[in-house]
């Protein structure tokens, strides 16, 4: 799919590399890290430039600052974070390409490592700016993107700063783009997508490709209730996107046309209102209550889930299979999540929610991938074009 410079082609040893990453970590409200999952990821690229004797410039976001300073989204938490990973000193600048970072990246030794205040802060960062990009590309000799999350974003550490500099990708991008790009190139088969999430248009173009390179499509989530509905099924009170049943008819004609085997829900859990106390029955796609609300994909829709993923070679799952944020009705979504830890099926997860979901129940060690980018993730296997790989060059 890409075969893009990597950082075992570029000269390394006294150069100064400005890395970017993704570190978008989420906190508390003491501001602590939560989950350090996107720090821990990049470890073998920090620890492969520390090896090679470069000078290591860290750049990334934290929040949405909006351009402006904002000290509850500054990086300290994380260069404390990444300090304590790599029991390693690193210096965090007070700015982003100003007289602190330009001062610190003067005395640098080969291994040291200094980290920018968020790029955020600084406006010009959402606009892709040509002179930013020029500031920035002024404090290294190398760029290496080692941010899979933002890689979908045109942003100028993300993007511009690769025309100024010798560029390349980090390893977990690397890895990234290997392993979506073998489920989408040349999967193990019979290859099962689940797709669930709220509304059939954030993903059409997700759904429209899948039924191009699938096996079999497990569709829940509320957007189940609009192919139902296209299908001729009353669903109550359901989230019903009415502007897209059309779209959801051609979308199951094109899998049937293609001989691609769509598996809508035959159960759910409904109840009277839209609350996480409220109760449930279980109620049969033919006869839903028209005053219902489906909240959840069903004990027979979930055996016959785990049916195909039994049968499954490889499986990628993206988005919840019910309102998962009630724990009333994370039934569906929980099950699925474990049959898949215990699958002999390669398995990958990608999607905010879904991973997010995997990491609450303990369960990553058990997914051959868990994607570190949500929207480039989707992106990628939309085919849609990323940005941020745009401006990297391919290997000659």
């Amino acid at each position: 799919m890409y075969n893009k410079v990597t950082l075992r082609e570029m000269e390394l040893k006294g150069k100064r590399v400005l890395l970017r990453v993704d570190f978008n970590v989420p906190l508390n409200s003491q501001l602590q890290i939560t989950n350090d999952r996107r720090i821990r990821e990049t470890l073998p690229t920090i620890q492969y430039l520390i090896d090679k004797g470069a000078k290591i410039i860290i750049v990334s976001h934290l929040g949405r600052p909006d351009g402006k300073v904002v000290p509850e989204f500054s990086m300290k938490p994380v260069a404390d974070c990444l300090r304590m990973l790599l029991k390693k000193p690193i210096l965090l600048s007070s700015d982003v390409s100003g007289t602190e970072t330009y001062k610190f990246v003067r005395s640098m030794k080969e291994g040291d490592i200094v980290m920018t205040e968020n790029v955020r802060f600084d406006p010009r960062e959402m606009t892709n700016d040509a002179e930013f990009a020029k500031e920035l590309a002024g404090i290294a000799d190398v760029y290496c993107n080692d941010a899979f999350g933002t890689m979908h974003r045109e942003h100028t550490s993300v993007c511009k700063i690769a025309e100024y500099l010798p560029s390349c990708i980090g390893f977990l991008v690397e890895k990234e783009l290997q392993i979506l790009g073998r489920a989408l190139d040349n999967p193990k088969r019979p290859f099962v997508v689940i797709i669930g999430g709220a509304k059939i248009k954030d993903k059409i173009s997700l759904i429209s490709r899948m039924i191009d390179v699938a096996d079999v499509l497990l569709i829940g989530g509320a957007m189940a209730y609009t192919f139902l509905r296209s299908e001729g099924y009353n669903m109550g009170r359901s989230i019903v996107e009415k502007d897209k049943l059309q779209l959801a008819r051609l979308l199951l004609e094109k899998a049937r046309t293609q001989h691609t085997k769509v598996v809508l829900p035959v159960d759910h859990m409904a109840t009277g209102e839209f609350s996480f106390s409220a109760d449930s029955v279980s109620v049969s796609t033919k006869k839903f209550p028209r005053t219902a609300i489906g909240m959840d994909i069903g004990p027979a829709t979930i055996r016959a889930f785990k049916h195909y993923i039994n049968k499954a070679n490889t499986v990628l799952w993206n988005g919840p299979l019910g309102v998962a944020e009630f724990q009333k009705f994370a039934k569906g979504t929980t099950e699925i999540a474990q049959e898949l830890a215990n699958a002999k099926a390669y398995t990958i997860v990608g999607g905010g929610d879904s991973a997010k979901f995997i990491e609450q129940l303990d369960l990553q060690d058990k997914i051959n991938h868990v994607s570190t980018g949500g929207g480039a993730m989707l992106k990628l296997l939309e085919g849609t074009d990323l940005p941020g790989l745009r401006y990297i060059k391919d290997k000659a």
